[in-house]
């Protein structure tokens, strides 16, 4: 964390990190204001997003004695992440929400919004570092608990960005943040992580989101030869990997989507070993500073297993064969704990 006093804005969502880092900034000698981002205007009890989270930012707030406000981006939400979130199923790929609203909303916009009001940073609950490099620009490293590691998601900080933000709790295991806010009183100090996309609720499903907001397009299944096997009701609902919901006979082999094909609806199924692949090709390619081509990991969800890689201009070789890239997931690539560049899979 950078030296001397500052004005913070802490981005309170209502749950225990963030509320843990705002008081850990004001420990520090900040000057700190709360702020909590009204996104999205429908059911939502994941986290981050209700009214509870709301009046749990708030309360938090209130009990380090901080200002707290409510700023309403649920416009720029729909825009830049609803919308696309549609479209890109509607497309036959498979989005990542959170590393949209990450970019274009919890940093880009919010930054925005603190640079327009006179802030020097701006500071969040997530689990991630920021480390400084021989060239003395800041790049984001993986958390101290990796179980709860979210460098994942916010590869595509620009280093530039970096310089006004700040991730307190990155440096401790999530049990310490917990002991922290039940020692301070906190009221969220054993709330629940938010889990998985924040405008899908618990009693909604993805199909069930989506079934308003796209026209469902039937497809045939086909296996690698060919041959009609099966039939779907939605291939915008389809991703590669899939294994169930295919219309496919019991008691036949394990067969898993190979491809997802929405102009010729059709689907191409096949074994796991179908499924290996020795790349991923990437769009929107993004790098912290100069691309480097050897001796990486590459990350392909959130939580998932570094496989070792390399780089050839935007593809990502497999050290070894690994199972096929859902189009329109993000790929995110490492030096040791260090991110240095992502892309999304096309």
């Amino acid at each position: 964390m950078r030296a001397g006093k500052m004005q913070v804005m802490v981005a309170m969502s209502g749950g225990v990190d963030s509320s843990v880092a705002a008081a850990m900034m004001l420990d520090a000698g900040h000057e700190v204001v709360g702020v909590t981002m009204k996104l999205w205007g429908g059911p939502s009890d994941k986290g981050c997003c209700s009214v509870s989270d709301v009046l749990d930012a708030r309360r938090a707030a209130d009990a380090i004695g901080v200002d707290h406000h409510v700023f309403n981006f649920g416009d720029d939400f729909e825009r830049h992440v609803i919308a696309p979130y549609v479209a890109e199923h509607d497309a036959g790929r498979t989005p990542n929400p959170c590393i949209e609203c990450n970019r274009s909303i919890k940093f880009a916009r919010l930054l925005e919004r603190a640079d327009a009001l006179g802030f020097d940073a701006v500071v969040t609950g997530h689990h991630a570092q920021i480390v400084t490099v021989g060239d003395g620009t800041r790049r984001i490293a993986r958390a101290v608990d990796i179980a709860k590691d979210q460098s994942y998601v916010l590869h595509m900080i620009p280093p530039s960005d970096l310089e006004r933000v700040e991730f307190p709790v990155g440096g401790l295991e999530k049990s310490v943040v917990r002991k922290m806010a039940t020692d301070m009183g906190m009221r969220v100090a054993n709330k629940p992580d938010s889990q998985d996309v924040c405008f899908i609720s618990s009693t909604t499903s993805r199909d069930e989101f989506l079934g308003d907001r796209l026209v469902h397009t039937p497809a045939e299944v086909v296996d690698t030869t060919g041959n009609k096997v099966g039939q779907v009701d939605s291939i915008q609902l389809v991703t590669i990997g899939q294994r169930k919901g295919l219309g496919l006979a019991g008691g036949s082999p394990a067969q898993y989507v190979n491809d997802v094909d929405v102009a010729a609806q059709r689907v191409t199924i096949g074994s796991r070993e179908d499924l290996l692949s020795d790349h991923v090709d990437l769009d929107a390619m993004v790098w912290a500073g100069e691309p480097i081509g050897q001796d990486l990991v590459a990350q392909t969800s959130a939580h998932g297993t570094p496989r070792r890689a390399s780089v050839q201009g935007n593809r990502v070789l497999w050290q070894s064969p690994q199972q096929r890239v859902a189009p329109g997931q993000t790929v995110v690539l490492y030096d040791g704990d260090t991110v240095v560049g992502g892309g999304i899979a096309h």
